[in-house]
Formats: C-alpha cells, structure tokens, sequence
C-alpha cells in the first residue's frame, strides 16, 4: 500500500514510478487489482472528521464485485472462442520486427492461454487472439480450389466453322483434376475432340483452355444449347450453368461416303 503513497511538495502531489505504475494498466485502463487498491487506500486515510458513510463502501465495492464479473466474463468469451477456433482457417493482422503490419494466414493447430493472454498457434507459431483479423469458413477454402469455369457465351456456325475455346480451371492442390467431360444437349462429347493448351497469362499453371474441335458440332441443329462440365476431382465437380452456346446456319449434310463409313463403322461394333 506504500507504493500508494505519494510525496507533496509545494502543495502539488510527485509523481512516483512506483505510483504512476501500480495504479494503472499498460494499456492506460484500470484493472480490477487497482481498483481495489485504490478503495482500500480511500478507506485507510480517509479523514478521520469527515469519514466516508458505509453506503459510499457498499456502493463501491459493488462496482468492484461487477467489475470483476465482467472482465472474468470477458475472458471466458474470448477463451471460448478460441478454442472453438482450433482447426478453422484464420487470417491474423500482426506487425513484423519494423512495426509494419501483416497478415498471416494459416489454420489454428491448438489453443494456450498464459494468465490473461490467449494465443493461436499457426504453423508452430503462436499469436495474440488480439490480433484476430478474420476467420474462414473450411467450405469456403475448399469451393475456391474445386475446379471451376467462368461464365461465357459462346457463338458458332455452321457455314464458318471453328473450333470452340473454353477457359477455365482445373482446380488447386489435393482438389485438382486432371481431365474434364464435355456435355452438350444431354450427350458426351467423344474425348477424341477434346485438347487442352496451358493459359499463357497464369503462372499457377491450374488454369487451361479447352479446346472443342468443331466437329463435336456437326450434328447439332441451330439453337442454344449449356454446357456442361464433369470434371475428375475428388469431389467429382459439376458445372453447367456457366457456358453457353448460340449454334447458327444450316448443320452440313453427310455425303454417301460418310454414310457408308459409319454404316462399315456399326457393323464393326455390332461383330
């Protein structure tokens, strides 16, 4: 209680290390501890001719009793949740050895508490739940390295054929794939049409460009079909919502030849 205690001199109070230190927190505000130094001090050197009523000492201890409730309430919440973080994917906003701030992003391995100060552990590394910057849903991680196909409408006709390019991505990590079905008007495109070239302008190497060879659209009558797209993921991606295409002019006519060649063609199947 000495160190609550400070010199007078010239009819103003000195300002004591010890004083300034013990009556307040590091962070400027006044803890439960100095709140009850403070009251004990109020009542040991009261003035004597003019005593504080109980009703002051009820009413403050009071304040004292719920001030404690609170901040041990504030820290069950805050241990609370961070337990229920351990295995979520965080992004912590922390400043490195020049005060610059960063934000590190990782999933939480465990949870440990030290006093009042909780801490994550990311990638062996432990930081203040303080500096909690955001927290992501695992669904969210997981839809954003599935494979995935940007939407385009798409045009050909059948007077000046072409082949048809398709952009899209084959996914990240353990969710990538490694080929994709292609279905238009409910059929599956004969892989024999289908080839993928690398996307120059990504250097993750995950994005591609389909390459639909023009006769996969021999057969189809003018009109606007969806594609769709199967990929091979562990999560056996589907998508066909995306892409469209809008098919003009007439559908060429076979020749007797090709005809003859897809007649030679079942027969072969059929033996």
């Amino acid at each position: 209680m000495a160190d609550l205690v400070a010199p007078v001199k010239n009819g103003e109070v000195e300002q004591t290390k010890s004083a300034t230190t013990t009556t307040k927190k590091s962070n400027g505000e006044l803890g439960k501890d100095q709140f009850l130094q403070l009251l004990v001090a109020q009542m040991k050197y009261q003035d004597p001719l003019n005593p504080a009523s109980d009703t002051e000492f009820v009413s403050q201890l009071a304040q004292f009793s719920s001030l404690e409730q609170m901040q041990n309430l504030n820290q069950t919440t805050m241990n609370t949740q961070a337990f229920s973080l351990v295995g979520k994917e965080v992004i912590m906003n922390v400043k490195d050895s020049n005060g610059n701030q960063k934000l590190i992003q990782g999933s939480v391995d465990y949870v440990t508490v030290n006093g009042s100060k909780t801490f994550l552990s990311i990638d062996n590394n432990l930081y203040s739940i303080d500096d909690l910057y955001t927290v992501i849903d695992s669904s969210y991680i997981v839809s954003k390295k599935l494979p995935s196909v940007p939407a385009a409408s798409l045009k050909y006709d059948h007077q000046e054929a072409e082949d048809v390019l398709i952009n899209m991505s084959l996914g990240e990590d353990d969710y990538k794939a490694s080929m994709v079905a292609v279905v238009i008007n409910g059929k599956v495109i004969d892989s024999k049409y289908l080839s993928y070239e690398k996307n120059k302008d990504d250097e993750s190497g995950n994005k591609i460009i389909l390459k639909i060879d023009k006769k996969a659209f021999s057969n189809l009558e003018a009109g606007n079909y969806n594609i769709a797209f199967v990929f091979n993921d562990p999560y056996q991606t589907a998508i066909g919502d995306k892409v469209t295409i809008s098919i003009t002019g007439n559908k060429p006519e076979k020749s007797e030849g090709e005809d003859s060649k897809q007649e030679e063609s079942g027969e072969t199947d059929k033996s």
